[in-house]
């Protein structure tokens, strides 16, 4: 039903269901993980109304025996009409905790080690998940997306057209074709990526 994925590692849908409206993933090295995506794998849709609330927890320094128990902060959620979201846990403390009761999702956690850490997902109503309130240094800034996104279309692009390059012996005479040289697009390219670093919202202006 679900779908993790931990920036620059494979897909990971080895989910654990606990309940049957409860799912876990282990996140372990997660001391080297910056951003994680949920996602829905598209063959099981939440039910009507419904959708699923995404709990992040660091694991429990008492190894589950003992202690009182990993606490959840409330990342954000995903729905039907929202199928996947981004979140950062870089910026997440183990003290935080989530403003309002977390779920509790069973004590599967109990025997993990205490270097992995947890994803949860739990199907909640709707109009509760518009209710609750995320860790704020859970978001990922839309500036961040946006020069993600930018970076991958310039990159898009220069691999798009290099790859029909030739060289002048290789050119064959074409009255109907206008042709642009390599390093006009190169250096369109390097100037863009400059800029970009400088300021994101440069285009604005």
């Amino acid at each position: 039903m679900f779908g993790c994925v931990v920036a620059g590692r494979l897909v990971q849908t080895d989910v654990v269901q606990v309940a049957s409206d409860k799912f876990l993933f282990n996140l372990p090295d997660y001391e080297n993980v910056k951003h994680v995506v949920v996602f829905m794998l598209g063959t099981v849709p939440f039910p009507a109304g419904m959708g699923g609330a995404v709990y992040f927890s660091f694991p429990d320094p008492c190894g589950g025996g003992g202690g009182g128990g990993p606490v959840w902060q409330l990342l954000g959620f995903i729905t039907n009409d929202k199928p996947s979201a981004i979140f950062k846990i870089s910026g997440l403390k183990a003290v935080e905790g989530g403003p309002g009761p977390a779920p509790l999702f069973g004590t599967s956690g109990s025997s993990v080690s205490s270097s992995v850490a947890q994803l949860g997902v739990s199907v909640e109503p709707l109009e509760q998940l518009a209710q609750q309130i995320p860790v704020s240094s859970s978001a990922v800034s839309t500036v961040d997306s946006f020069v993600q996104f930018t970076q991958k279309m310039l990159d898009s692009l220069y691999n798009f057209t290099a790859s029909f390059a030739v060289t002048q012996a290789q050119m064959t005479p074409n009255q109907s074709e206008t042709f642009i040289p390599s390093s006009c697009v190169l250096r369109w390219y390097e100037n863009f990526q400059r800029r970009m670093s400088q300021n994101p919202n440069f285009w604005k202006t």
